[in-house]
């Protein structure tokens, strides 16, 4: 009877099996067709340091690939922040898709209501990698990635304890605590290469999409890149900054932080000179790192269906204005790298209109279906990827904030820089499409008297629509000191 009752259905039991066998299948598919993601940050590389971009005086050629191959924006802003490390408030938006004022302690954590978007990719079924460079919480890494390697969790690598050739790291630790840090004994940009082409030998076989998080903690200084690799150059190889100044103009109220510090004033020629060269090796030396990564991208066969995001966390002066930092308004420093490339990416595409670092997180939700959670307040690109990219408008304008001293609005071609230093308001109206080295201030000319007002309206109206903790109709923005990292901290804790 049983033996009856088994051939009887023995035709279901096939059936049943054949259908989840398909749906199996088909599920296995489904996944294998979702991308995989690969974000590289660099650290301190301002927009202009890249070969295929405009600078015959550098050698990037991965990074002209990634240009050539994908679509570059060519008007990348970053938003500001509210200390010297722009780096830190830089990467949590880039992270989380926030705006400079809803940044927790500057960034300098990111809470749990504000999924980063390596977490979302984790919850949606990516397996996650960060390696190199983290300035946020280690609790915010525990969140976000499932395996790593070779983790900095600081801002740079200090010339006191060995600068880039002793990286304090860190191995994955899947409890979160990372008690163990070892020191390095060899350039750090080595050992985050090293582990993404590790992980990526480990996924060749896998068909789980991944979603890579690569930050570089180059080319910040010390620039001390190594001789054997990339490329060197000498002082005679680069070109003086056509807007080089001994001395600033003004002081814009950071002109002894330890950015500006590591040349003494006046700034003269020949160092200015030593210093860009240094930048440039610094930049070649990413780049050959970076390249030896997509070649194993290319081995394992995943390159194919892999989307490539490549961009600077923000800019560097390096001779621009009497000036070597990033704490500043100036062009150099605001603006960034900012290149897609890969899957469903077009070739060899420049997109010339405004967009933030933080557009990244919305843009690849949108590459991928994975949804943007409401907490992400930035705007998605991938309308600059379609049939007709001069649809895509991108920003109305830009606007950088830098601690309680500096705001700037980029719109229409000009951007207005306004001052609170110690009592000071100076302001700066430039014409950057007829000046794009900002070498002629406007704002005194009478001829600019409309404009210079019309912009300092929107800028208002810019700065309490980001909620920001200045109001420029209030004596000295609000308050009678330049803010401390203490208070910083206590504005949105």
């Amino acid at each position: 009877m049983k033996r009856q009752i088994a051939r009887h259905y023995l035709p279901v039991y096939i059936l049943v099996f054949i259908f989840f066998s398909i749906s199996r299948l088909e599920g296995q598919t489904r996944q294998q067709e979702r991308p995989n993601v690969l974000v590289i940050i660099t650290d301190d590389q301002r927009y202009n340091t890249i070969r295929a971009l405009g600078n015959p005086e550098i050698i990037t050629p991965t990074m002209d690939k990634l240009v050539n191959e994908g679509t570059a924006f060519t008007r990348a802003h970053i938003m500001g922040g509210l200390n010297g490390a722009i780096c830190q408030p830089s990467r949590a938006q880039l992270l989380s898709g926030r705006s400079l004022f809803h940044l927790h302690k500057d960034g300098q954590y990111i809470p749990p209501t504000d999924t980063t978007f390596p977490e979302l990719f984790r919850k949606n079924g990516y397996l996650t990698f960060g390696t190199g460079k983290w300035h946020q919480d280690k609790a915010t890494f525990r969140r976000a990635f499932d395996t790593g390697d070779d983790i900095l969790f600081a801002g740079m690598n200090p010339p006191a304890t060995g600068g880039q050739f002793r990286p304090r790291l860190n191995h994955f630790d899947s409890t979160g605590t990372y008690n163990e840090p070892f020191w390095g004994d060899h350039f750090s940009s080595i050992y985050f290469a090293d582990a993404s082409i590790e992980f990526l030998k480990n996924q060749k076989d896998s068909r789980q999409p991944f979603l890579m998080y690569v930050s570089f903690s180059s080319p910040h200084d010390p620039r001390t890149a190594p001789t054997w690799y990339g490329h060197s150059y000498a002082p005679s190889d680069v070109s003086l900054p056509v807007s080089f100044r001994p001395l600033p103009q003004f002081d814009n109220g950071e002109l002894y932080i330890r950015d500006e510090m590591l040349l003494p004033y006046p700034r003269t020629e020949e160092a200015v000179r030593i210093e860009l060269a240094n930048y440039y090796s610094m930049v070649s030396e990413v780049d050959f790192q970076i390249g030896r990564i997509i070649d194993e991208l290319k081995k394992t066969g995943k390159y194919d269906n892999t989307i490539i995001v490549f961009a600077g966390d923000n800019g560097l002066n390096v001779g621009d204005h009497g000036l070597l930092g990033k704490q500043n308004g100036y062009e150099s420093s605001i603006r960034i790298p900012l290149i897609f490339s890969g899957k469903g990416i077009p070739k060899n595409r420049r997109i010339d209109q405004i967009v933030y670092l933080n557009d990244i997180y919305p843009t690849l939700c949108g590459l991928t279906g994975v949804p943007a959670p409401e907490s992400v307040e930035s705007y998605s690109l991938t309308e600059a990827f379609g049939a007709q990219p001069k649809a895509f408008k991108g920003r109305d304008h830009a606007y950088f904030s830098y601690i309680n001293i500096q705001r700037v609005l980029v719109k229409d071609g000009f951007k207005l820089i306004c001052y609170n230093v110690n009592g000071n308001h100076p302001v700066e109206l430039f014409d950057l499409d007829k000046d794009p080295n900002e070498l002629t201030n406007l704002a005194e000319d009478p001829g600019y008297k409309a404009r210079v007002a019309q912009m300092t309206a929107q800028l208002k109206q810019t700065m309490k629509s980001h909620n920001d903790f200045c109001d420029m109709d209030q004596p000295n923005w609000g308050s009678f000191q330049k803010w401390s990292w203490d208070h910083v901290q206590t504005l949105n804790p």
